[in-house]
């Protein structure tokens, strides 16, 4: 045998066995007549033959390298970025679409809208209801004492009030974060 085994030059290369028979099967390894393995012809063939960067990535060199530029891996980097770019604005397009996602300004403008409303009804609550609470609060009260009770709407609504605007305060300080 005048060359390499599989197994050994897979040892001396730093490659697993079925990349050594990959490579051989696609021609990138010097055979001898007795098929086996020129190491020093079949690396100068797979050096010449394999990616720049696939090679550092084999040897456990730094896979973060950037490409010198008139390298074609820096071609491929690039068009790869742009693949990638545009499958994620694909899949933003798609699920914008489906309803899934929403403009951010537009979210923002309905719950500040809706808070307002909220807002709005719970100022104008106590006016509404002052006069029925205060009916019904004097007719259980004399009910339960029999004695005729007079509640006034006007001190009632003003004690709703009171306490309806506190809780608004307090929900003021609510912050709501679309982020």
């Amino acid at each position: 045998m005048e060359g390499m085994s599989e197994r050994s030059y897979a040892a001396h290369s730093g490659l697993s066995r079925g990349a050594v028979q990959k490579a051989r099967k696609t021609g990138r390894l010097v055979l001898f007549a007795d098929g086996s393995i020129n190491a020093v012809a079949s690396d100068a063939r797979r050096g010449a033959m394999t990616d720049p960067d696939q090679q550092r990535r084999s040897l456990g060199g730094d896979t973060g390298a950037v490409s010198g530029p008139g390298d074609s891996t820096s071609y491929l980097k690039a068009r790869t970025a742009l693949t990638v770019y545009q499958a994620q604005e694909r899949q933003l397009s798609i699920q914008k679409k489906k309803g899934v996602l929403v403009d951010r300004a537009r979210a923002e403008t309905l719950v500040f809208r809706l808070a307002r409303q909220e807002r709005d009804t719970w100022v104008t609550w106590p006016t509404r209801v002052a006069a029925l609470m205060a009916a019904q609060l004097s007719a259980e009260m004399e009910k339960a004492s029999g004695v005729p009770v007079t509640i006034e709407t006007a001190i009632l609504q003003r004690v709703l009030e009171t306490h309806v605007r506190e809780q608004l305060n307090a929900l003021a300080d609510l912050r709501v974060s679309l982020a």
